[in-house]
């Protein structure tokens, strides 16, 4: 065996720097992985955060002395905590009753087809002089009135994680809680004015 042989096993046995080696296989894999749970653990705290300001500003939206603007600041607040930079938007829509959500205006569907079309009868629920299908309007309603209280959050996530595929661009969340208002006065029944459809 020539020194070529003997430098050949001394190569075969020599096992220094193999940790190196292994680290740095096993790293991006790891660290890829430890991101993403870190990234998963802040979606659903951050779900979790938005479910709970919701529900706070729509019990204190069905006061009397419901005041809407500070209860979206107070959402967009505690969810800015979580989530700087998010943009958060909020939407009510009142109702009369529960049986009313997301419920169209009555009307003479002549055809069937689901829609008011031209020259069908309606009657004007929501007083906003045209046909709707969605009776609801979009405010906090008045007493005693139903209202689903809906917040959007867009953010861009917190942890990046190298090798995503669409796991670094802004996301979407949402929470929606419905409530009734308090009867502090007399609620507004639904219109009854007549109208065709154009």
């Amino acid at each position: 065996m020539g020194r070529a042989g003997a430098l050949s096993r001394r190569c075969r046995e020599d096992q220094r720097g193999a940790t190196v080696v292994e680290f740095a296989i096993a790293a991006p894999i790891l660290i890829t992985l430890l991101l993403g749970i870190y990234d998963m653990g802040h979606w659903a705290y951050l779900t979790a955060v938005l479910r709970g300001a919701v529900n706070q500003a729509a019990r204190s939206d069905s006061l009397e002395t419901a005041d809407t603007a500070k209860a979206d600041a107070y959402v967009m607040s505690i969810v800015k905590g979580v989530a700087p930079g998010a943009i958060v938007t909020s939407k009510r829509v009142s109702y009369y009753d529960f049986a009313d959500i997301k419920r169209a205006e009555a009307w003479n569907d002549k055809n069937g087809n689901g829609v008011c079309d031209r020259s069908e009868a309606y009657t004007d629920e929501n007083r906003n002089g045209r046909w709707d299908a969605d009776v609801g309007t979009e405010d906090n309603g008045g007493a005693n009135d139903v209202v689903l209280y809906s917040v959007t959050v867009t953010y861009t996530p917190v942890f990046f994680i190298p090798f995503g595929t669409g796991t670094n661009t802004s996301r979407t969340i949402s929470a929606s809680v419905v409530k009734k208002n308090q009867p502090y006065a007399l609620q507004e029944k639904y219109g009854s004015a007549a109208g065709t459809c154009s």
